[in-house]
């Protein structure tokens, strides 16, 4: 369900974590990290079922959110070779430090187009636009990214959670509609994907990421989000003992689906991934992940 998110988690994992887990796929593109086989990493962003979609709300820590949708959206241009529509509302000035060690290829670049709506109603239209022919042809993207939700809802108001269900909605009807253009082109092609951060006004609690108190506007994205991918800060003495800058816990869950969001339901879904993993920030601002 999270397919590309885990594969970033893959790609930048410990070399202990790599030495015990022999399904783990490393970035080809990144050779000089990891040695890797292209063929195989297909086989891991896009498992399982090919006909049912996936849809994703990263939640937690801005700065890390957007490093890890510009490394899944890396991954998916370079590795699967597919078209990457990026929405933020502000300019990416650089990549993660982990991406700028292994600098991918211009033309994988190439296939990430970066928009960036000011405001709800430019989001929604340049969203609504991607139905048009001019953006479906010669090939139609294949993940929609959006960065930082929240700055496009603002507070917790009524009004902000209707336009959070109607954002929401669009986008999963996007994702389907792209997912049927491109099953028009080639029946064997994956579903469009769909990922999306977001920060709750509302602070996790460390069990299992679960919120603390309910947040209005995430109770309504979590209706249409098939996964959660909540970031969880770990402030224990064992991770200042690490002399690492920073240690967060990443947690991957399930979430409520309504009759009228992106897929089907949750029980005819591919098995999920390993639900928690561990990541490390070094001071020079390079990640590496871990199973937990």
């Amino acid at each position: 369900m999270a397919d590309i998110l885990t594969s970033v988690f893959r790609t930048f994992m410990s070399q202990t974590d790599v030495n015990k887990d022999v399904t783990v796929v490393p970035h080809s593109a990144c050779s000089a990290l990891l040695p890797g086989d292209s063929s195989v990493i297909r086989s891991v962003l896009l498992p399982g079922d090919s006909s049912v979609s996936s849809s994703v709300l990263l939640l937690g820590d801005s700065s890390i959110s957007r490093s890890l949708l510009l490394l899944s959206a890396v991954m998916a241009a370079s590795e699967l070779g597919v078209r990457v529509v990026f929405f933020t509302q502000t300019q990416i000035q650089s990549l993660p430090v982990c991406l700028q060690k292994c600098v991918p290829s211009p033309e994988s670049l190439k296939k990430i187009k970066f928009s960036y709506p000011r405001t709800l109603g430019d989001l929604l239209q340049q969203v609504a636009g991607l139905h048009e022919s001019q953006n479906t042809s010669p090939t139609p993207p294949s993940l929609i990214i959006v960065d930082r939700l929240e700055g496009f809802l603002g507070g917790n108001h009524s009004e902000n959670q209707s336009s959070a269900a109607h954002l929401s909605a669009l986008l999963c009807d996007t994702s389907s509609f792209l997912t049927h253009i491109l099953k028009q082109r080639s029946p064997s092609s994956a579903p469009c994907r769909l990922i999306a951060s977001f920060r709750s006004d509302v602070d996790s609690e460390h069990a299992g990421g679960e919120s603390s108190a309910t947040d209005p506007i995430l109770d309504v994205l979590d209706r249409y989000f098939q996964m959660r991918c909540t970031l969880d800060r770990d402030r224990s003495y064992e991770a200042a003992a690490a002399g690492l800058k920073e240690l967060w816990n990443v947690y991957l869950s399930a979430t409520g689906i309504t009759e009228d969001a992106c897929t089907k339901e949750r029980e005819d879904r591919p098995a999920a991934a390993p639900k928690e993993w561990q990541l490390s920030i070094s001071p020079d601002g390079s990640m590496e992940f871990k199973m937990a």
